[in-house]
């Protein structure tokens, strides 16, 4: 069947296609912003709020708020939104804030989602520029430096977005997502940059102008997501998003596959829900910049499931007899298998060798013995999690978004 044939090309063909806009791209990225190395950029005059929603975040809010406050700029304010926690967190935060002068602390009663919180900590900042951090995340001193030169300096800027680089990597799945954040999320960002619009600011650490939200009306209550949502809700009204890669904040990630599985799965079942609420905004010639996203997004979904027909295939052909046009020999690379591989061996060189500046250059070959790993098993998460988000975001009613506490690694791992 040449329907057949040309699915598997586009199997083969779109990974390889991607691979190189984003090498290109990445590297253009860096070439261009990146290197040489600038100084840290002198501060403002303007004040920027801190704000920092959390949800039953004891074990990491002290380090968290002591990180914050270590920050070198002359003018900030921190707010701590404690959305209902349900363990000590609220507690610590008041002790807290008798410790920090410029720390405020916001509780609410119970909790109503990571969107209601940051709202909440922004209608009671002071000040216009905002830097959004997780109630787990480690601020680096320079990082409201150099988050908030593009947005004071640049009027059109309405948020940027800084560079997360992972704490806990004594397992395998710690090590991989180092890679993935460097080789992945990163050369991502750069590439998307680069031909002008990004998919979404990162969770973990944005910076968002005051009046451009406004202006959209803040977070999305029902979104799984808030980050993309806000990402295209700027987008879509004219702002822009820039990606800085020097604004660096350490997190934690989920090292069990449970934890990793329901992590993927609410970031590809939040951009479903994004897709399908703006797609039908985007045929505006004022949009096209984002078309190339929306078309990215779509190709990567087809992508998944044109995966799950192959393997439906073969494993009919594995336990019954089928016709000889369907029958798939091998899942087993081929030739182009070689060639995709190669490739993202590439990939993750010239990757790494840009982000090893933000992760210690004598990393770099221990970082790339495990990211070589990815493909066999982070495409098969990131697969499985779309087919599944896709019908979710589609058919689940709507329903406010609300939080639980993540997993965050195994405890006593450090960088």
């Amino acid at each position: 069947m040449s329907w057949l044939k040309y699915l598997f090309d586009f199997a083969f063909l779109y990974p390889l296609f991607m691979a190189w806009i984003w090498i290109v791209g990445g590297i253009w990225f860096f070439f261009k912003r990146e290197y040489p190395k600038r100084h840290v950029p002198k501060p403002t005059d303007e004040g920027c709020s801190i704000i920092i929603p959390c949800f039953n975040e004891e074990e990491h809010v002290r380090d968290t708020i002591r990180y914050a406050a270590q920050t070198q700029y002359p003018k900030f304010e921190i707010i701590a939104v404690n959305d209902g926690s349900t363990d000590r967190t609220g507690k610590i935060l008041d002790e807290l804030q008798g410790q920090y002068a410029n720390l405020r602390v916001v509780h609410l009663a119970k909790n109503q989602g990571k969107a209601f919180a940051l709202r909440s900590g922004v209608l009671v900042s002071q000040y216009e520029y905002l830097v959004c951090i997780d109630g787990d995340a480690l601020l680096h001193p320079h990082a409201v430096l150099w988050m908030l030169e593009p947005m004071v300096n640049l009027p059109r800027v309405g948020a940027v977005t800084g560079n997360p680089r992972i704490i806990n990597r004594s397992s395998i799945l710690g090590k991989l997502q180092v890679g993935e954040f460097s080789s992945i999320i990163g050369l991502i960002k750069r590439a998307q940059r680069t031909y002008g619009r990004l998919f979404t600011v990162s969770g973990v650490i944005a910076g968002f102008r005051k009046t451009a939200l406004k202006q959209v009306g803040f977070w999305s209550d029902d979104k799984l997501t808030e980050d993309i949502d806000i990402s295209w809700k700027l987008q879509f009204n004219q702002w822009d998003i820039q990606y800085i890669p020097q604004a660096l904040c350490y997190i934690y990630m989920p090292e069990t596959f449970v934890g990793l599985f329901k992590q993927r799965l609410r970031w590809a079942q939040g951009g479903m829900e994004v897709l399908r609420d703006y797609i039908k905004h985007i045929f505006k010639w004022r949009l096209r910049r984002m078309w190339i996203i929306v078309l990215e997004t779509i190709m990567s979904v087809t992508w998944s499931y044109i995966m799950l027909l192959i393997f439906i295939l073969y494993f009919l052909g594995v336990f019954f007899h089928i016709p000889n046009e369907l029958f798939i020999k091998t899942l087993l690379p081929e030739w182009y298998g070689t060639i995709l591989g190669f490739t993202c061996l590439i990939q993750f060189t010239i990757s790494l060798w840009i982000d090893k500046r933000y992760d210690g250059n004598n990393r770099f070959f221990r970082n790339y013995f495990w990211v070589i790993w990815y493909p066999l098993f982070f495409w098969l998460i990131i697969t499985l999690t779309t087919i599944v988000a896709v019908p979710r975001a589609l058919f689940l009613p709507k329903k406010r978004a609300r939080w639980i506490s993540p997993d965050r690694g195994f405890k006593g791992d450090k960088v």
